[in-house]
Parts: structure tokens; sequence; C-alpha cells
């Protein structure tokens, strides 16, 4: 299962899911270098700017990113109120950051996310971010859920900050 998502005008993020094993891989590149575009998914002012759909407030509840850190941060608006948390695995500037990632509306469902960043010519970056769930079936009900609008919204905010500098 593949999906390339996004508009003509905007740079497309491409979802995978492979069908022999329950795991989620988005691909994307910024137009920032990998030390900038690491820093907006580990600095918590930053990340805020950034994540999820433009409809959606964000608030860190608590943030270490560093190896063994921890993280939680609540997505609010006005007719939703979501939990989010996980354990900060491995924080390697500005290259790689393994984390587990938990919804808490299923808090026994954890997810283990690695990030790449990788750099390009020309002072860009591709991040390919790898998501292992615990089924196949929660695979397909996290691809069914919408979960591509907050994505491509999130990435567009985020190539908005990174623009700004």
């Amino acid at each position: 299962m593949s999906a390339t998502t996004g508009s003509t005008t905007t740079k497309q993020t491409t979802i995978e899911a492979d069908p022999e094993v329950p795991t989620i891989t988005m691909t994307r590149e910024f137009d920032a270098p990998p030390e900038r575009v690491f820093q907006a998914w580990v600095d918590p002012e930053l990340f805020v700017q950034w994540i999820g759909p433009r409809s959606i407030d964000t608030r860190i509840e608590h943030w270490d990113a560093r190896t063994g850190g921890s993280w939680s941060y609540t997505a609010e608006r006005e007719d939703l109120h979501e939990t989010f948390f996980g354990s900060f695995h491995e924080v390697r500037s500005p290259e790689r950051l393994v984390q587990t990632f938990t919804w808490g509306g299923e808090p026994d469902s954890v997810s283990l996310e690695t990030l790449r960043f990788e750099p390009l010519e020309g002072g860009r970056t591709r991040i390919v971010g790898v998501s292992v769930v615990e089924s196949m079936e929660l695979r397909d009900l996290i691809l069914s859920s919408g979960m591509e609008v907050g994505v491509n919204e999130g990435y567009e905010k985020l190539d908005e900050l990174l623009a700004r500098g």
C-alpha cells in the first residue's frame, strides 16, 4: 500500500505501508539543512508550531529531548482533546531520532518510530520516518484515520517555520 499526498504546488509526502510487516514509512523533503529540521523535531517551542493539522493547538506537558528522556503533549480544538506521550530512545543530532509514541486514547498500543534526517544537495534534507506498530489491523486503522491530513498540514507548517529562519 502506497500513497503520495500533497498538491502539485506543495512538496510531496510519501506514505507507504509494507504488505508483510506492520509498518508505516513516511518520506518528505525540506528546504533546510538537517540541523535545522532536526531542531524543529526536538525543540518543544518549535515542535508545537508545526505538529499536526492547522485546526489543532498543541500544548507541551513534558519534554526532555535526550537519549533516555520522555515527552507528552496535548492536541486541542473546541471539539477535541487528545493526549500523546512517549520516550526518546535515541537522540542523535542531526541524523537520527528514535522514540516511542502512544495515543492516550489507546495507552496499551505503543509504536516505535525511527526518523532519519538525510542531507541533500543545496542544504536540503530528506526525512524518512518508519513507525512499527503491533499489528497489521492497527496499522490499517491508523492509515484509514485521515492521518495524512495532519501529516501534510504539519509538514506544510514546518516548511513555513523553516522558511522564516
